[in-house]
């Protein structure tokens, strides 16, 4: 079976994937915590990208 290349989704941007390592960087990067936080963090309160900003706005000190 080939691959449909015009048969491709939107990327979800809705969640943070935490099994690929570049999505957790990247989150990690963006709000200034390590990605061991993050990882932690998906496994609280689930990968959607907005509970885990509440999330980091509810540890980080303002």
């Amino acid at each position: 079976m080939t691959d449909h290349k015009d048969m491709v989704g939107d990327p979800d941007r809705a969640r943070v994937a935490g099994g690929e390592d570049y999505e957790v960087r990247d989150f990690a990067r963006r709000h200034g915590i390590a990605p061991d936080e993050v990882r932690d963090m998906i496994e609280r309160v689930g990968n959607s990208r907005e509970a885990l900003e509440r999330e980091v706005q509810r540890i980080k000190p303002h």
